[in-house]
């Protein structure tokens, strides 16, 4: 075989070398024109997948620690419901009745301790006066409707009665709301003399010309611990038959929620296992403004029949 001039040769390799180059660079070159292509077809949600999307930081973000005391709060996935013969009186509002019906203005006292006052509520416009005041105007709307509040933490029948002159007979009522027992049986003070006071006040109240409804005590962990809690419940219902005056069962509406509804304690209870909440407090306005409501309207032959029975 000839030889082949060494210089020839070296031109020989670089033209091979730059050959190879050339494919090399032609093949990615197609390999990347048929990705932008299968890219292209995509859509273009598959194109988004792995990508995180720009997000502006929010111009007030909130905090729940920095809410403000008045902030909505959850509602209640419990219904404010009661059995007829529970949230019914007994009796017609006769006085009540003759300011609607007028259309003179009607003022309803509400005394009692610290279940009236509002204690565990969120605020004095959780308590149940003033629950009460809301639903009474959502009902009658035309008319002239106040409703005092007039609790007194801590206090028993006798401290009430004290008060009854200046916190209640003065404000010429057309309905008291008496609401008694809880701190007697708490403190546990015997049932007979509460017997002889809670006439007394009764008489007083009548005499005023003012129609009565009693309230009696909570359903609630704290009053339930105490052996006279049924004794007093008895005594309450006996004195208000037969003073033919009418009482909301506030205790048998709450055993009803928690023994029929299987509604928790915790849920219209307060941590302290004694005082309601604000659900409750408004569940009870609510019931109160409906008997309220039906017994101011109801014809009074028909009434009287009903308490004689």
């Amino acid at each position: 075989m000839p030889s082949i001039n060494k210089t020839a040769l070296g031109n020989l390799l670089s033209a091979a070398t730059g050959i190879v180059a050339l494919a090399m660079f032609a093949s990615a070159c197609a390999q990347t024109t048929a990705a932008h292509a299968g890219a292209a077809a995509m859509p273009a949600a598959a194109l988004a997948v792995g990508v995180p999307p720009v997000r502006s930081a929010p111009a007030d973000p909130v905090i729940p620690a920095a809410l403000p005391p008045t902030a909505p709060k959850q509602t209640s996935p419990f219904a404010c419901i009661a059995p007829p013969d529970v949230a019914r009186f007994n009796y017609p509002l006769r006085h009540t009745a003759r300011r609607l019906a007028s259309g003179e203005p009607l003022t309803i006292v509400a005394i009692g301790s610290s279940s009236t006052a509002g204690a565990g509520a969120s605020s004095p416009a959780a308590s149940y006066p003033s629950r009460l005041a809301i639903e009474l105007k959502q009902r009658f709307p035309t008319r002239d409707i106040t409703v005092l509040n007039r609790g007194v933490n801590g206090e028993e029948t006798e401290n009430m009665m004290a008060r009854f002159d200046d916190g209640v007979l003065a404000a010429h009522p057309d309905l008291v709301l008496w609401q008694v027992g809880t701190n007697s049986v708490l403190r546990d003070h015997p049932l007979k003399p509460h017997s002889a006071l809670l006439r007394e006040g009764i008489a007083q109240l009548k005499g005023a010309n003012a129609d009565v409804v009693l309230i009696d005590m909570q359903f609630a962990p704290r009053v339930l611990a105490k052996a006279e809690t049924q004794g007093m419940e008895d005594q309450i219902a006996l004195t208000a038959k037969e003073q033919s005056v009418d009482l909301f069962h506030r205790f048998e509406l709450m055993r009803n929620w928690h023994e029929v509804q299987h509604i928790p304690f915790d849920a219209f209870v307060s941590p302290d296992e004694l005082h309601m909440n604000d659900w409750s407090y408004a569940c009870v306005a609510k019931l109160l403004a409906a008997a309220i409501t039906e017994a101011a309207a109801r014809p009074t032959a028909s009434a009287a029949m009903r308490s004689t029975r």
